[in-house]
């Protein structure tokens, strides 16, 4: 399929999620990344008038800020920009003093703090469902199929969404797909990044390249179990099944105890 071909595709497919759930529009974050841009672009194409991005800067990079108003601008997408630092602020600071009464210790400090870092994409989702349920729109989720496999994404934070039109879409894929929608260059060309803390980069937390990863995730598909057949790294391989085996409960339906009588 050509790529003009899968991007009116996805185009439609948002268009049918969003009527079946007798929605009026969508409503997605824009960070000024690779993914958050492509999926502004799709809706805007599916909802012309009803389409909003919320950009939701929080301890964020400058850069980023700029390339998602860029986007924003090229693309005539309405936006609604909500600076959450100083909300981010109250709610960790309240929750690690509790923590720290709680256990008898620090919860992170001045560290890299997961607790912390996953406060940032939980935060931004409850913006997005606030605007979702006063609009009556659906929240549109920016996650790629490789990061999806992996558990790349926060549980209940942008994982928490209604409908994931790029989730089938590996990351090596979307760059071609960025370039024949337009997607400004040096968007396209910069390091992913969550931008959950300062220098943080995907592929530096991951301990993985997007290329590297993508390429094991189709020689597993097509069975190469090893990725020996596929020229993967056995190694890197073996690490890769161990991130898709314990981020299984990301992807999987919440456990529900069921009586045996």
């Amino acid at each position: 399929m050509k790529l003009s071909e899968l991007a009116a595709e996805l185009t439609e497919w948002i268009r049918a999620r969003v009527h079946e759930a007798g929605a009026r529009g969508v409503v997605l974050g824009m960070s000024g990344g690779l993914d958050s841009s492509i999926a502004a672009v799709l809706c805007k194409r599916a909802f012309p008038d009803t389409s909003l991005g919320l950009i939701l800067p929080c301890f964020s990079r400058q850069e980023d800020l700029e390339h998602a108003r860029l986007v924003a601008a090229q693309f005539s997408i309405e936006t609604n920009e909500i600076e959450l630092t100083s909300c981010f602020t109250l709610i960790h600071d309240r929750l690690q003093a509790a923590a720290h009464k709680a256990h008898g210790r620090a919860a992170g400090g001045v560290t890299i703090d997961l607790a912390a870092a996953n406060l940032k994409p939980r935060l931004r989702m409850c913006c997005l469902y606030y605007f979702a349920n006063s609009l009556h729109y659906l929240v549109v989720g920016t996650g790629n199929k490789s990061e999806l496999a992996i558990g790349y994404f926060t549980k209940y934070g942008d994982g928490a969404v209604d409908i994931l039109p790029l989730g089938d879409l590996l990351k090596t894929e979307l760059r071609a797909l960025a370039e024949v929608l337009g997607i400004p260059r040096m968007i396209i060309e910069k390091p992913p990044s969550a931008g959950l803390w300062e220098g943080q980069t995907d592929e530096g937390e991951l301990g993985v390249r997007y290329a590297d990863l993508d390429r094991i995730i189709i020689a597993l598909e097509h069975g190469d179990s090893h990725g020996m057949r596929s020229g993967c790294d056995p190694e890197l391989v073996l690490r890769v099944k161990g991130m898709m085996e314990a981020s299984r409960h990301k992807r999987e339906q919440i456990p529900i105890f069921r009586r045996t009588r």
